[in-house]
């Protein structure tokens, strides 16, 4: 292994050398690395999880909100609920037999996420109202920095960052935007004290927000205009149906059988990626029920007109609804596809001039997808900054490791699969895959663990390959796409996500132990 240049009195080590540590003795191994792991949503509560479970004990999460979660913390609109089945939507680690919904509701999500920090004793390791805004990592101490909101700070040996994608919320510039007199609310930020009921509501975006909170606010405003200029494919499904209780009942009392449930449903889900990754017959069906969902749920021919995408089905993030449609077709809610001109004091003016007047202005715009663990700064080795290396937009070896920061990792990072696997069990995937190095780190053999550059442009060189032929790279222009034009998924199956997760290729690291060891 060659190791970076800026590395100072370092003895290099291939992947298989060993040397004796010193520290603390646990069951992790001889010394007990100090772990920040930023976040404590999905990604940041597995990884704190299995991180402890393998006998890392100085851990410390921080979280910036006010309660675990994070998309489902935040999030708290009307109407919000997860568009993939509740038994598929939880942690392997912590199987819940008791959802009251097939499709779960965005509060029922969070109750079980505080539960799951609550029951596996992680509550005492997450610092809430707590933000970090600079990581940076010492050259000569080889420990990294992490500096909050308030200017403590932390020493390290590793980060991890657990922070999302959607995370910080997308404002759409539209001028006059600051000039409206009533309420203006994203919804990734709902105001709770918010009351629509009798109130113009004009809801601005498309997508499952966009959706969720139309189908929720429209029959108790005064009226509800949704302003929808791109139309998205939406899948019929009934969202609102309950799980039957003798189905609880029967997986609470036969835990095997919950497992072999799972099991089963993370197996059907493996179609997913095939169908979004081929033009087989399976993604031809899914997309011929999406026109299907659209005719039979929209009679009126102008209507329809209006509503149909001019893109594939599933080139943009699938929306799933059982009550869109009809709502939109109801004299709750008008749709308008005209762009936004400006808005006004107490309205909304279209390019055609017309003026909408409304009470209260929804944002249902989504969030800026890439900005992963920014507006934290990021320094690493030699001063290289995130927003540098990330100049051409973001890119990550196997979702995991930046070249230029030794000892930092990503959980979700970029080309994470957003739009194709489960994002519960690709979080577990990682941190056994980050527990593997923090071994190593234990054990002594190693105390620098940087991705190289090449493995890293392979990498990144066979994910725009792969995404050719992807319904995704079909000429939508979809919240997937990075600034830097590539599309932020991954288009790869899930047998290869679990086989490049398996184990830690050292080929593919510089790896640096001291001289003298602590």
């Amino acid at each position: 292994m060659s190791d970076p240049e800026s590395m100072s009195d370092p003895e290099s080590i291939s992947g298989t050398g060993s040397i004796s540590g010193t520290g603390v003795t646990g069951d992790a191994g001889g010394r007990d690395p100090r772990i920040v792991v930023i976040g404590a949503g999905i990604a940041g509560l597995t990884t704190a999880h299995v991180l402890t479970d393998a006998g890392f004990e100085d851990l410390v999460v921080l979280e910036r909100g006010s309660d675990v979660g994070g998309v489902w913390h935040h999030n708290r609109y009307p109407g919000l609920t997860c568009d993939v089945p509740s038994q598929l939507y939880q942690f392997g680690f912590a199987p819940n037999p008791d959802w009251s919904k097939i499709w779960a509701s965005g509060s029922e999500i969070q109750r079980y996420h505080r539960d799951v920090a609550e029951r596996f004793g992680l509550m005492n390791r997450i610092r809430l109202n707590t933000e970090a805004t600079a990581a940076d990592f010492d050259d000569d101490a080889g420990t990294w920095t992490v500096t909050l909101a308030d200017g403590e700070e932390l020493i390290a040996d590793f980060v991890i960052c657990a922070t999302g994608v959607l995370t910080n919320p997308q404002i759409p510039d539209i001028p006059g935007l600051d000039d409206f007199d009533g309420p203006v609310v994203h919804t990734a930020r709902w105001d709770e004290s918010l009351d629509t009921a009798g109130k113009r509501v004009a809801v601005i975006g498309t997508g499952s927000t966009g959706v969720q909170v139309v189908s929720a606010l429209a029959p108790t405003a005064a009226g509800l205009v949704h302003f929808a200029r791109t139309p998205q494919w939406i899948l019929w499904a009934p969202m609102r149906l309950p799980q039957p209780r003798i189905v609880a009942a029967a997986l609470r009392s036969m835990p095997g059988l919950h497992a072999l449930v799972y099991r089963g449903l993370l197996g059907a889900s493996a179609i997913l990626p095939d169908i979004v990754r081929n033009d087989t017959w399976r993604r031809r069906a899914v997309q011929a029920y999406a026109r299907l969902s659209l005719r039979v749920g929209v009679r009126d021919p102008e209507l329809r007109a209006a509503l149909t995408p001019r893109d594939q089905p599933l080139c943009k993030r699938q929306v799933v609804s059982g009550s869109y449609y009809r709502t939109i077709t109801s004299s709750a809610a008008d749709l308008v596809t005209d762009p936004i001109r400006e808005i006004t004091a107490d309205g909304v003016v279209t390019a055609d001039g017309r003026v909408h007047p409304v009470d209260v202005i929804v944002l249902a715009t989504g969030f800026r997808a890439h900005d992963y663990m920014r507006p934290m700064s990021v320094t690493g080795r030699d001063g290289l900054t995130i927003d540098e290396a990330w100049r051409d937009g973001p890119r990550a070896y196997r979702m995991t490791a930046i070249p230029g920061f030794p000892n930092l990792f990503t959980v979700l990072g970029p080309n994470s699969p957003t739009g194709s696997i489960s994002l519960q069990h690709t979080s577990e995937r990682t941190a056994h895959y980050l527990a593997s190095w923090l071994r190593r780190f234990a054990r002594g053999e190693v105390d620098r663990i940087e991705v190289t550059a090449e493995a890293t442009d392979e990498f990144n060189d066979d994910v725009r390959a792969a995404m050719g032929p992807t319904v995704w790279n079909t000429g939508c222009n979809s919240w997937y796409f990075s600034e830097s034009g590539t599309i932020d998924l991954w288009p790869f199956d899930r047998a290869t996500l679990d086989r490049m997760l398996a184990e830690p290729d050292p080929q593919h690291f510089h790896l640096t132990v001291a001289a003298d060891p602590r």
